[in-house]
């Protein structure tokens, strides 16, 4: 190779081992896995115990699980208003401050709901203080994605990108494996009563263990180079960044991102929440069992993400979501009778399936929706559009899919609702540009012929 040569390779890929790609992937991670335990850990809550401590007996359970997922849907909705501030800020000042101050925010609320008092000792205040915490805790892990998945994509090489941004996207199982381990210990070691009165409280509790260690890791880590030219560029030269840029410019781009997340997203919580809600109100399984199938479930699908991302790189971003968007659209139709038989293998078999099908999806997300948008408002474009969809899916699927079980008392309704997702997802990842082993650095000079095009006709 020649020395010229060799210098192109230099500019146009990451130095892996002097980025100190496994640093930055563990930093990113550790800190991942702290937001997403705290985050999970609510949407397990609110089936197996906020229905009962705050929310008043209507005398229906499923009554009470519908308004905890009410208070759940909330944390959602604060998701994309966090995505919007951490992104601006984030593309501004750097992805490295803006997750330090996430993990603060989420450890903070999710330590402070397991001192809330129940309904039962100060009324409507309970509902309205766990509301508050939630929105807090959606605003916080709605500025972790972008900055987690972007701190990895923008160190890694172009050819393995696909891989090594996909293992903070498999932090996300990790983080749910643990706050179902938690509370499956908890649930299991004491008695009903006790789990109810104190116990869940020790899981949140927890949090402040893991956030301070999430913490410490994190502030070992830096930006990469490529982010720090980019704000160079910003500050110099005046460039555009943040929301309004994002929708000005590659507004294609969000749509498309939230086009492909909007099926994942749902299937997800289908999956991982909903089923929670299924197995224990129509199978009448008990809540550990419950709890225990879900653990090895999550341990499966965070094995299963970053060979998927591994995957996307030798095959393509598109065909690989495409398989999860098509297999994704039949999981309902077989998983919940399968459910039926109650039998536990077949259960775990069900959740595993669409655990499966959902990494397919999943795990290339990160390194696609990177490679849409440029490196000065690439945290804003990727956070609008991850976030903004799980208004409209994940937040809505656990009500929607709860509501229509017990209208129809069937899960066929539920079944096709997810399939009609799907449909929106594979026309998305249709009308995708396949990105494997494009150059950051090439999409970043793509933007700059772009910004020189519009100025040179506002001249005129």
């Amino acid at each position: 190779m020649s020395t010229e040569n060799s210098a192109a390779r230099r500019v146009e890929e990451p130095d892996v081992k002097a980025s100190g790609l496994k640093k930055v992937v563990t930093a990113s991670m550790a800190g991942t896995v702290v937001e997403w335990y705290e985050f999970f850990l609510y949407a397990s809550a609110a089936t197996l115990v906020f229905g009962k401590m705050f929310f008043p007996n209507s005398g229906t359970e499923l009554d009470g699980i519908i308004a905890a997922f009410v208070t759940y849907a909330v944390g959602f909705v604060a998701r994309p208003i966090g995505g919007i501030v951490f992104g601006h800020f984030g593309d501004k000042f750097g992805r490295k401050q803006l997750l330090q101050l996430s993990i603060i925010l989420v450890g903070i609320s999710t330590f402070a709901m397991g001192c809330l008092p129940s309904f039962a000792q100060i009324g409507y205040w309970a509902p309205a203080l766990l509301v508050f915490l939630r929105f807090v805790q959606g605003f916080a892990v709605g500025g972790e994605w972008g900055g987690a998945v972007l701190l990895v994509a923008e160190h890694s090489p172009n050819k393995s990108r696909g891989f090594w941004a996909s293992w903070p996207q498999s932090a996300v199982p990790m983080g749910n494996l643990l706050a179902t381990g938690v509370l499956f210990t908890l649930s299991s070691t004491l008695s009903s009563g006790d789990f109810l009165g104190w116990g869940w409280r020790v899981a949140f509790w927890l949090s402040a263990v893991i956030v301070i260690i999430g913490y410490y890791i994190r502030t070992k880590v830096q930006d990469a180079p490529i982010f720090l030219e980019a704000r160079k560029e910003v500050t110099v030269e005046k460039k555009g960044y943040g929301v309004a840029e994002v929708f000005k410019r590659y507004p294609r781009g969000v749509f498309t991102a939230m086009g492909l997340r909007f099926a994942e997203n749902i299937l997800y919580y289908l999956v991982v929440t909903f089923s929670i809600t299924y197995l224990k109100v129509v199978v009448q399984t008990d809540t550990a069992r419950i709890l225990l199938l879900l653990l090895v479930a999550h341990f499966i699908h965070f094995c299963a993400v970053p060979l998927v991302g591994k995957l996307s790189d030798s095959f393509g971003r598109r065909p690989v979501y495409m398989a999860g968007a098509i297999l994704g659209g039949t999981w309902g139709f077989f998983a919940f009778p399968m459910m039926d038989t109650g039998n536990d293998m077949t259960i775990l078999a069900a959740i595993t399936i669409g655990l499966l099908f959902h990494a397919l999806m999943y795990a290339g997300q990160p390194a696609i929706m990177a490679e849409m948008f440029p490196t000065r408002m690439r945290y804003s474009g990727v956070s609008l559009g991850y976030q903004v969809t799980s208004i409209v899916a994940g937040s809505l699927a656990p009500i929607i899919a709860t509501s229509l079980l017990g209208s129809f008392k069937s899960s066929t309704p539920v079944a096709l609702y997810l399939a009609a997702a799907c449909v929106v997802t594979a026309v998305a990842v249709f009308f995708l540009k396949e990105t494997r082993g494009v150059s950051l650095r090439d999409v970043d000079a793509a933007d700059a012929r772009g910004t020189a095009d519009l100025l040179a006709a506002a001249r005129k």
